[in-house]
């Protein structure tokens, strides 16, 4: 008996002591963020976090954005995807800008929820109660042709955001229609991963203004892109291809080498970013706030003039 409260006075001190230590933790502020353009840094601050869907809380109070990315029948596979969607997720929360439905099932591009059989589902996502995707599928995704007429009339005739990333100009590559919602195709990567350079052709624009007016250096699998016309789309970014290494597998001859471009499809927004290869890319600050400002544009949150220019030529 004596023992057991000989010890009752050191158990009460380091209750005391540990309790004194998480409130000291919950209290202190968490530490500066580090930024800048090197593919490091932290994620844009939250502004907030408000009602989400709710699971019955009430009416849906901000934007919703379907994060849709089926790769089954990618080649590589591209470990970065999951990491991208939960980022993009997370950017949505933090920010209050929109909540998301995270989907890799393709049968949910549908105007009317369904089960992967097809039948009618009694809730979940559809692309009557979304307001824009997020799409970073890779090559041959399977739809079928009311799915595939139902994701235009989406952006086109309902006046809905598409958002799409890195691997999304490999996606349907036999389907025309896509091609000329998205505004371009992939051609081919020349150098792989490689340090490059890159132009901020609009830095007005909410998603490019971050990147200043100089160039700057970055490094990702920059994609080549085919089958554009900057009489369609604006771009504003696109690789310095003067600072690369010669590569004959590089087509164009003009050095014309588009990376993000913003257009308009019918009434809705589109926004593509060739950034985004590795998951590393993904914790990348500058990159996190250029597809959440993206998505802000796409949603009509925010305004951005997506205006086609011209190529202003090679830099001087």
């Amino acid at each position: 008996m004596s023992r057991l409260f000989s010890r009752a006075p050191l158990a009460l001190t380091a209750g005391v002591c540990f309790a004194c230590s998480l409130l000291v933790f919950a209290q202190a502020p968490p530490g500066p963020a580090p930024a800048g353009r090197g593919n490091q840094g932290a994620a844009p601050a939250g502004e907030g976090r408000g009602q989400g869907r709710g699971g019955g809380r009430g009416p849906r109070l901000r934007k919703t954005v379907l994060i849709w990315a089926d790769t089954r029948n990618g080649q590589a596979q591209h470990d970065s995807v999951s990491h991208a969607m939960a980022v993009i997720e997370r950017l949505g929360y933090e920010s209050g800008a929109f909540d998301s439905y995270i989907r890799t099932d393709s049968n949910i591009i549908s105007k009317a929820p369904q089960k992967t059989t097809g039948e009618p589902a009694s809730g979940g996502p559809s692309l009557n109660n979304v307001d824009a995707i997020f799409f970073l599928g890779h090559r041959e995704v399977p739809l079928d042709e009311k799915q595939k007429a139902d994701l235009l009339s989406f952006v086109r005739d309902d006046g809905k955001g598409f958002v799409a990333a890195h691997t999304a100009t490999t996606a349907f590559l036999d389907w025309p229609d896509f091609g000329e919602l998205l505004g371009g195709r992939y051609d081919g990567h020349p150098w792989g991963s490689a340090a490059g350079t890159v132009v901020n052709e609009d830095p007005a624009f909410p998603a490019t203004r971050h990147f200043g007016v100089a160039p700057f250096p970055f490094t990702d699998e920059f994609y080549q892109t085919k089958d554009y016309s900057r009489a369609k789309i604006r771009v504003l970014l696109r690789l310095d291809v003067s600072k690369m290494p010669a590569n004959a597998e590089v087509h164009r001859t003009d050095g014309d080498f588009p990376l993000v471009w913003a257009k308009t499809y019918g009434k809705g927004r589109l926004f593509y970013s060739a950034l985004g290869h590795a998951a590393s890319t993904w914790d990348n600050r500058d990159v996190q706030v250029m597809y959440l400002e993206a998505l802000k544009w796409a949603l009509g949150l925010i305004e951005g003039d997506a205006t086609p220019q011209p190529y202003p030529g090679p830099p001087k």
